[in-house]
């Protein structure tokens, strides 16, 4: 299928490996210009050297923590004019309700709900002026069918989705739409942290902490990036404009739910 959109431009963070790398491939192979973010240097010049050299596509690097003031200035001065938007941030760290105060909230909210917000409060202007543009912001499951050791996590990043339920439907007259993808557990380095957080806890090894978690999700398996990224970049897609503040899980059939 032809998305329609290859020549816009795009910022995609968090893009140096797992799902915002995923979606950052999958839009370059439809012709997406690419801004891409992450903290980490070295990665970030790496991925974007191989999707340069397969797609052949236009990419700028900006290596920065869209958390702090500074990094969102340093990304946004990169990115102004996209036509796309990727919100991404690594998750929050488990634990229990007890271990967290609240300088641990305040850091899950400006990682994974107040960087969102701003990027799209700094972006959506220019989109709405153009009369086209598309906001996607990965978020996770635990805002459908919160994981009780992921409390952080839960509450930051369903602010966000209660941000984005408003807010989108603010903007979608001017033809700009904005959805969350709601991973379940893929194949990154998160799903090896959390694998090997309840490895520890257990006394267990990782390959049989895997594959008891495998077992909880209908499909058997984790998810790959390739295809979390393809359903970021049909969302991206001309053909997704009548898509309006939806929340699309890719959990495996894990959560059960009838809608």
């Amino acid at each position: 299928m032809d998305l329609g959109i290859a020549g816009k431009r795009a910022l995609v963070c968090a893009s140096s490996k797992g799902l915002g790398l995923g979606c950052a491939e999958a839009l370059a192979e439809a012709g997406v210009n690419l801004v891409m973010n992450a903290r980490g240097s070295e990665a970030l010049e790496e991925a974007a050297q191989a999707i340069r050299d397969a797609h052949g596509i236009d990419v700028v690097t900006v290596a920065a923590d869209v958390t702090t003031p500074e990094g969102q200035a340093a990304v946004l001065k990169a990115a102004e004019g996209v036509d796309i938007l990727v919100t991404n941030a690594g998750g929050p760290p488990p634990g229990m309700w007890s271990d967290w105060d609240r300088d641990d909230f305040i850091k899950a909210l400006d990682a994974n709900m107040l960087a969102p917000i701003a990027l799209m409060k700094a972006l959506l202007p220019g989109m709405m002026d153009k009369g086209w543009g598309r906001v996607v912001n990965i978020t996770s499951q635990s805002v459908k069918s919160p994981i009780p050791v992921l409390g952080l996590s839960n509450s930051a990043r369903a602010g966000l989705t209660g941000y984005v339920a408003g807010t989108s439907r603010q903007v979608a007259g001017k033809g700009v739409t904005i959805n969350n993808l709601q991973p379940g557990i893929h194949a990154t380095d998160r799903a090896v942290s959390l694998d090997s957080g309840v490895a520890s806890q257990q006394g267990i090894s990782m390959e049989e902490a895997k594959a008891n978690r495998c077992a909880t999700i209908p499909a058997g398996r984790y998810g790959t990036r390739q295809e979390f990224g393809a359903a970021c970049a049909f969302l991206c897609s001309q053909h997704a404009g009548f898509i309006v503040g939806q929340n699309l899980l890719l959990d495996g059939g894990a959560v059960n739910s009838t809608m």
